[in-house]
């Protein structure tokens, strides 16, 4: 039985898109909150980017009245619509890495007249929800924008003391101890070299692949709770460099359970491997099964690599 590293069980935060110009426009940073947008007659006509993805609802809301939306391939989506906003939730239809324009018209009386958003189909994530003012904001509006603010900041600082307490911990196996993720029985691991497939027009392959399952002490909901990892050792069969993003693991049943981190965030050069680990957070219930990994790159153009045939132990 091979015990990992508890820098491998460690969450990490993903870094930025990288700067410079690619092929490929990058993907866009998702915000996770409600997003604010204040436009008036002199802001620049240009499409604000808004994340999108597959089976989650996306809203938008203004403080004027729509005269109309106008939203190429509508039949690919679920809109409901009112007189100050509407809510869409693209269908599977709609792909990794597509952008798609939706133009709002407004009536009488505001500027601009209308915007245009790009919907982005992100590989894991969406905006839930988007707030437009047409005019300066009031007194209320700013006091409640800035205490907004103030409970991301306080959520932030809780985050960083979470992940300085888990860096400034002890290494190697007592460090998976002392973070119970050791459990009794020690972190079963599992070669799923033979079972797993790298779907037909892939960059990225796979020589080599493990899965790992280790407790984590804790349960969600009365249910107990694993921290599962897949290490890949990649190889990039394309003729320009690999950086990993992101990644989801899909299960049976479609539920996307999404990476706690990456690591290395290193990229692979063109005809180069590298060994790549991708660690999340399941209930026991929800880690059993045949999973499919999707790997998304930061050089963006939303394409993504998929490994079906995922298990663990």
């Amino acid at each position: 039985m091979f015990a990992l590293s508890s820098t491998v069980l460690l969450p990490l935060v993903l870094l930025a898109a990288p700067a410079g110009a690619r092929v490929q426009s990058p993907l866009p940073t998702c915000e996770s909150g409600t997003r604010h947008l204040e436009l008036t007659a002199d802001t620049p006509r240009t499409a604000h980017e808004v994340c999108i993805h597959p089976g989650l609802s996306s809203s938008f809301l203004f403080n004027a009245k729509l005269a109309r939306v106008e939203l190429p391939g509508r039949e690919r989506f679920r809109v409901v619509e009112n007189e100050v906003g509407f809510m869409l939730v693209p269908t599977r239809a709609v792909k990794d890495g597509e952008r798609i324009p939706v133009t709002v018209s407004f009536q009488e009386g505001v500027a601009p007249a209308s915007i245009t958003f790009m919907l982005v189909a992100h590989p894991a994530e969406a905006e839930r929800q988007v707030e437009v003012t047409l005019q300066p904001r009031s007194l209320a509006s700013y006091r409640e924008g800035e205490q907004r603010a103030l409970e991301q900041v306080q959520q932030c600082r809780q985050e960083k003391a979470h992940l300085q307490t888990e860096c400034a911990g002890q290494v190697g196996l007592t460090g998976l101890f002392a973070q119970k993720l050791m459990g009794n029985k020690g972190v079963p691991s599992k070669n799923i070299e033979r079972s797993l497939s790298a779907r037909s027009g892939n960059t990225l392959t796979t020589a080599k692949a493990h899965s790992y399952r280790s407790d984590t002490g804790h349960t969600k909901g009365g249910r107990k709770v694993v921290r599962l990892a897949v290490v890949q050792e990649l190889h990039n069969k394309g003729h320009t460099p690999w950086t990993p993003a992101g990644a989801v693991l899909v299960g049976p049943q479609g539920m996307e359970l999404k990476a706690l981190g990456m690591w290395p965030l290193e990229p692979i050069a063109p005809g180069r491997m590298r060994q790549i680990i991708v660690e999340v957070e399941a209930t026991e219930e929800a880690a059993r099964g045949i999973f499919t990994l999707k790997l998304w790159s930061q050089e963006g153009g939303g394409r993504v690599e998929l490994f079906d045939g995922v298990t663990f132990p």
